[in-house]
């Protein structure tokens, strides 16, 4: 028995709609203005962030004086602005433009040193008024102590509407938090996918996505549909699977996508959950739906993005195989 159904037409638009959005943002450009005192960590940060050497790392204070544009790939732009302290009337205005033209402005502070001062709060409050794409870095937390504390201030003083990433770049300590914050913002733009394509971590972030499509799932699994007992899926499962896709670099064509969610929606990924559910919630009606939707597509996304990562080749056989490997896991 099969709850699900599999639709071409519904499958097709799903496809084309998703590659075409990915398409549009992979052709846009990201503007990350950093601000931040003399030896904040700026470099050493965005070297961490990307897993990847995008800036020189500065040996001695005051090494950037003027503006800096640091290429990581022709689409992600880091402008590395002066030291708060460094900026006079000529440079400026130019800072000021790509505070203005940024799509996100990483605010750096120092941990260990006086953290958030009558500078730094006198630079915010401008920056702020033509960007609030604004989020504050507390760097250097290994060198420093109440680091709660720390952050607490600054959201006292920014009337918590900013998010506050304490890190460390020497460590690499909530690294994670500081991806997740960009990510948050970008995804408002429609320009996430294209910063997470350029990650080399790449596996928090298909987590993030693979729970948001279980998510969506499991609040469409639980809404009653009159008449048959399909539960529309498809748009979900083929979304995350594009852009899984496009976060390994792993090309999905439209067929490769077919069959695999043929598989997933009617095949014996679909009835091995299904039996699973009504064995364990006999009788569940909407219950057993959500279930089986958003475990359905939780375990799809596990066993796409452990093939992907492990060179595995996806077909119906080896998904089929994954989904059994990550189901069991689910049940321990």
């Amino acid at each position: 028995m099969n709850v699900f159904s599999f639709h071409d037409k519904e499958f097709e638009q799903a496809y084309d709609q998703e590659v075409n959005e990915i398409n549009a943002q992979l052709d846009k450009e990201i503007v990350f203005a950093m601000i931040g005192d003399v030896n904040a960590g700026k470099s050493s940060t965005i070297n961490m962030l990307m897993g990847d050497e995008v800036a020189k790392v500065g040996a001695q204070p005051g090494e950037t004086s003027l503006i800096e544009k640091y290429a990581y790939t022709d689409k992600i732009i880091f402008a590395d602005t002066p030291g708060l302290d460094d900026i006079n009337q000529k440079n400026s205005a130019e800072t000021m433009k790509f505070y203005k033209e940024a799509d996100v402005i990483l605010f750096f502070l120092n941990a260990a040193g006086t953290v958030f001062s009558e500078g730094e709060r006198k630079t915010f409050e401008e920056v702020r008024k033509i960007n609030r794409n604004i989020i504050f870095v507390l760097n250097k937390i290994d060198a420093a102590e109440d680091i709660p504390g720390l952050v607490k201030y600054i959201q006292d003083h920014t009337n918590y509407r900013y998010k506050v990433t304490p890190i460390s770049s020497k460590t690499g300590e909530n690294m994670e938090m500081l991806r997740g914050a960009i990510l948050d913002i970008l995804k408002e733009k429609k320009k996430d996918i294209l910063f997470a394509k350029h990650l080399k971590e790449k596996s928090s972030t298909a987590n993030k996505w693979i729970i948001a499509a279980a998510g969506s799932s499991t609040a469409i699994g639980a809404s009653p549909i009159p008449g048959s007992d399909m539960v529309p899926l498809t748009a979900i499962q083929v979304g995350m699977m594009v852009k899984l896709a496009t976060l390994y670099d792993k090309p999905l064509t439209k067929n490769k996508a077919k069959e695999l969610t043929i598989a997933t929606l009617t095949g014996n990924v679909g009835k091995t959950l299904f039996r699973q559910v009504v064995k364990l919630v006999p009788g569940a009606g909407m219950a057993a739906g959500a279930s089986i939707a958003g475990g359905m597509t939780l375990a799809l996304g596990y066993a796409i993005k452990y093939a992907y990562e492990n060179d595995i080749d996806l077909d119906p056989k080896s998904l089929s195989k994954l989904y059994e490997m990550f189901s069991k896991k689910k049940e321990v």
